[in-house]
């Protein structure tokens, strides 16, 4: 199985940046899409950006033009440079990625721990 570790976050102004990573471990036949979803206290959790294995990527209308998903394939890293960063945007984020088990290339998602990025008016 696949485990996922954030890093990174932390506390910022307003118009500030940051730039989170998520490293997964564990032995998987392949990994697939890697992504970001947030967690605001009293909100749901929301998706925020994908990236496929190939590079394509995704945002939420809520992030497109500040932020920017990335991946290295050889270390299994994901990255997400935050910039522009509104009191809005303050949430914990969760890195999130799909992948097929080496067993019977069964298709699981693994989750990390979160990351908690604060941004103050």
């Amino acid at each position: 199985q696949v485990q996922l570790v954030e890093s990174g976050g932390g506390l910022v102004k307003a118009g500030g940046s940051l730039r989170l990573s998520c490293a997964a471990s564990g032995i998987a036949f392949s990994i697939d899409a890697m992504g970001w979803y947030r967690q605001a206290p009293g909100n749901q959790r929301e998706w925020v950006t994908t990236i496929t294995s190939s590079g394509s990527t995704n945002y939420a209308d809520s992030v497109k033009g500040r932020f920017t998903i990335s991946r290295d394939n050889v270390k299994n890293t994901v990255y997400l440079q935050m910039i522009s960063l509104k009191p809005e945007d303050t949430a914990v984020y969760y890195c999130n990625a799909d992948y097929r088990s080496l067993r019977d290339r069964s298709k699981y998602a693994a989750w990390g721990q979160g990351t908690q990025v604060t941004v103050s008016s």
